[in-house]
């Protein structure tokens, strides 16, 4: 589903603020501080609470493994200031139905600062750029309103309740479903909708350290 451009460790998204980024087996202590947090955990799926420390290192591996085969999408959320610092990540994921889902977490002391709507819609430019796909899927817990809020802000549209298995929460939960489709998208760039970030550069050139590990095969 993933273009050629965005199966290189090099790739890269800009933003005002953000500099989205393969991750690296250097942010695996950043990640088990951050998405550790139950306060970031409980809102998610898969990410278990305690974060144990030997699952950082495969998680890693296997998100680069992803983007590599182009199953996937995921990236590290960064200070366009300091590329090295994760605060979070985002990535967009393939479903049966060819319509990608996204997902997203930041560590809380980065909340209420705009970034997850920043990467969020950096992250849906570049798949109605750069895919031929007819929408863009996501949903959040009934709990969390600030989710909802990034998603509502970034042209998604509510399509209703229901109840999803939460692996890591231990079962089933009330959960949201949200669909940005690509009319509703380009018509909110076209009006240069308020709120709405400048598009993001992308760039295949990394002009901070190259990740020490190899790109998996």
């Amino acid at each position: 589903m993933f273009p050629e451009l965005t199966r290189d460790d090099v790739f890269r998204l800009e933003t005002r603020r953000l500099w989205l980024r393969w991750p690296r087996m250097a942010d695996a202590s950043a990640i088990l501080r951050q998405a550790g947090e139950k306060a970031v955990a409980e809102m998610t799926a898969s990410i278990p609470h305690p974060y144990p420390v030997d699952a950082v290192e495969p998680f890693i591996f296997a998100m680069r493994k992803g983007n590599a085969l182009g199953d996937h999408l995921v990236l590290a959320v960064t200070p366009r200031s300091k590329p090295n610092e994760l605060i979070g990540m985002i990535g967009a994921h393939r479903q049966a139905t060819g319509v990608p889902f996204i997902g997203y977490w930041l560590g809380t002391q980065h909340w209420n600062k705009g970034y997850a709507t920043e990467a969020v819609q950096a992250l849906i430019d570049t798949l109605f750029s750069l895919v031929e796909m007819p929408a863009i899927e996501a949903d959040t817990r009934v709990i969390n309103p600030a989710s909802r809020r990034v998603l509502e802000k970034s042209g998604f549209r509510q399509e209703g309740s229901f109840l999803k298995s939460l692996p890591a929460r231990g079962g089933l939960f009330p959960c949201e479903q949200f669909r940005l489709d690509r009319s509703t998208w380009a018509a909110l760039k076209s009006w240069g909708a308020s709120g709405w970030t400048h598009a993001p550069e992308i760039d295949a050139v990394d002009l901070v350290d190259t990740p020490g590990e190899p790109c998996p095969a």
